[in-house]
């Protein structure tokens, strides 16, 4: 090793690294190679990776969520499913008979299982969206891309079975209902117009039902309570403004 050169220490060392394939070209041209076969890699990883993200992309069911639903029959039918009150509208959603009929329902809904009833609304709105419900107006729900698409759902009833939460809190406490024949309870100071929801509307409208008027007592102030408010104030001298203020509160109990 002393006596070499300095080119022949360097010969020495080129061919060890040739034949241990460590030449620079070689590391080149393995560098290359190995940059292909993991460009290669790459992409297919990327198409796998690609192909899963398809996958998953898949549309969950977009109907309504089941609070929406518990609203409108809050509104529809104080979520009564047996309800029939004698107008041509009958169960939870309130539907009418060619109604019912025209999405699959055989008899009379309020004598259908809550279940089927469910689905037979999910089937209403598939078909149709929110249009048919005048309460769904009225409680401005949102209708998703499901309703009115025209597709069929599953059977099963509705995908999204009720675990409802309590109705939004009333801005004033309820007043008390009052026995028959007993003076009317204090007014509640609040007035009520189209609209709106509250405990004291639905003691109103529960006062006019035991009178005969055709109410459910939902709390919601209506198309058929703006009718009856009207009715009521014509019957008794009261200005027929259609909205319940003190002297309409009390007519439901003093009142013609």
């Amino acid at each position: 090793m002393f006596g070499q050169t300095v080119l022949e220490r360097r010969g020495l060392d080129q061919r060890r690294l040739d034949r241990r394939g460590l030449d620079r070209r070689g590391l080149d041209r393995r560098g290359r190679r190995l940059r292909r076969i993991l460009g290669a890699v790459g992409v297919t990883a990327a198409m796998v990776i690609g192909e899963v993200a398809l996958v998953g992309t898949g549309s969950a069911s977009a109907d309504p969520a089941a609070n929406d639903w518990y609203r409108l029959r809050m509104c529809e039918s104080s979520d009564t499913y047996s309800i029939d009150t004698g107008n041509g509208y009958y169960g939870a959603y309130q539907f009418d008979l060619p109604t019912w009929r025209s999405v699959g329902g055989q008899g009379y809904p309020n004598q259908a299982a809550p279940a089927e009833q469910d689905y037979r609304a999910l089937y209403l709105y598939r078909m149709r969206g929110w249009e048919p419900w005048t309460c769904a107006r009225i409680l401005g729900l949102h209708q998703d891309r499901d309703g009115g698409s025209g597709v069929v759902p599953p059977r099963g009833g509705n995908p999204n079975p009720p675990a409802p939460p309590a109705p939004p809190a009333p801005p004033a406490p309820p007043a008390p209902p009052a026995p028959p024949g007993s003076a009317a309870p204090a007014w509640p100071g609040v007035q009520y117009f189209y609209g709106d929801y509250s405990a004291n509307l639905r003691t109103w409208q529960l006062q006019m039902r035991n009178r005969g008027y055709p109410f459910v007592g939902t709390g919601y102030f209506g198309d058929k309570t703006l009718k009856y408010v009207k009715v009521l104030q014509a019957r008794n001298g009261l200005c027929v403004c259609g909205f319940i203020g003190p002297k309409t509160w009390k007519a439901a109990w003093d009142g013609r």
